[in-house]
């Protein structure tokens, strides 16, 4: 199993200045690239100060000239607010300012606030529609001359300027947690990128079945990559878990504002929204919160950790963007890289030693 890291531009205070926020993004992407992470996962985000990245493709590139191998995500571009020709050049065009580290990650879109402003107030669900016209799109303007008669769009013959870099195109990723995304994704030559969001650890597992149900029956398929993401903090002594789960708690309230569109959103600030008001109140019980994310000291993050590896999961991220301080995101990563990932790459060459032996 290897391990990524999800960063964006983040504040919820307009007295932290933009350039604090850009430089510990930068410091911490740094970080991880050099303590051997194999990717850097980046959202696309509108008009929400909580999530600063308008156009992900700007902010890899810019990850890129300051980094050297770790490779670089988009988590996730959101099919709605793209036409193809836009997608093919544009993700191409960052394959190349990247050296070839791009990995294209899309999905429908999560929050119907920024849906009313982005989509014409469409109804959220209905991006996964946008999602499956787009992408086989972007895939054929890579490869050559291509014209689109579809349902959302329709262009003449075109082709993508550049082509991508990495040949036949970067590896893509879909954004899926219900079996016929799975399906669709797979049966597409797609990898997953998925979340068990606060759910007890057996959520894990479901997902796991839904990946393993879709790679048999796309036989044809090679078998694509997994990745599951949960919000992550890891900390030297026990008790570190009453900040984390302070801090996701409120984060979530916000989270919960955008999805369901239920409260104010300030200058770009969304308000956290009352306990009462939240979906799936036992996620915001502090004991199931320490429980079920990935919150924890090094040696109970391995013990949690060990669950996705039984699950078949390919690449661990860490999501640390929740209003953790800082000094924690670092720390983190810190841990991550002297006492965890040290422990899952020697079990990888016991493995392999074992392989060989026979």
């Amino acid at each position: 199993m290897k391990f990524a890291v999800s960063l964006t531009m983040e504040r919820f205070s307009s007295d932290i200045p933009m350039s604090t926020v850009k430089n510990n993004l930068l410091q911490l992407a740094r970080m991880a690239d050099e303590g051997g992470f194999e990717a850097l996962w980046t959202a696309e985000h509108h008009t929400i100060e909580c999530t600063i990245s308008p156009n992900p493709f700007q902010t890899l590139v810019w990850l890129a000239q300051h980094t050297q191998q770790i490779r670089l995500g988009t988590s996730t571009l959101v099919a709605p607010y793209w036409t193809p020709i836009r997608l093919a050049g544009e993700s191409a065009l960052c394959d190349h300012l990247t050296n070839g580290r791009l990995e294209f990650g899309i999905a429908r879109g999560s929050y119907q606030y920024e849906f009313d402003r982005m989509a014409g107030g469409m109804p959220q669900q209905e991006g996964v529609a946008y999602m499956k016209e787009i992408v086989p799109a972007v895939k054929k303007l890579w490869a050559g001359d291509y014209a689109h008669d579809g349902h959302y769009w329709k262009f003449p013959t075109a082709t993508s300027v550049p082509k991508p870099l990495q040949q036949p195109h970067p590896p893509i990723w879909v954004a899926a947690r219900d079996a016929g995304s799975f399906d669709w994704a797979i049966a597409n030559g797609a990898s997953i990128l998925s979340t068990p969001l606060s759910q007890p650890a057996a959520e894990i597992q479901v997902l796991a079945d839904k990946f393993n149900k879709a790679v048999a029956d796309h036989p044809e398929v090679p078998r694509p990559r997994f990745m599951m993401q949960r919000r992550t903090c890891v900390y030297d002594k026990a008790d570190g878990w009453e900040l984390a789960v302070r801090h996701s708690m409120d984060y979530g309230r916000a989270f919960e504002n955008l999805m369901q569109n239920i409260g104010m959103v300030r200058e770009g600030f969304p308000e956290a929204v009352p306990y009462d008001a939240v979906k799936g109140k036992d996620n915001y019980n502090p004991d199931n919160i320490r429980r079920n994310l990935m919150f924890g000291t090094p040696d109970e993050a391995i013990e949690k950790l060990l669950v996705y590896e039984e699950a078949g999961v390919d690449q661990y991220c860490l999501g640390l963007t929740f209003n953790l301080p800082f000094e924690l995101q670092k720390r983190t990563i810190e841990l991550f890289v002297e006492e965890i990932m040290p422990f899952f790459a020697a079990r990888e060459k016991d493995k392999q030693r074992k392989a060989a032996a026979g």
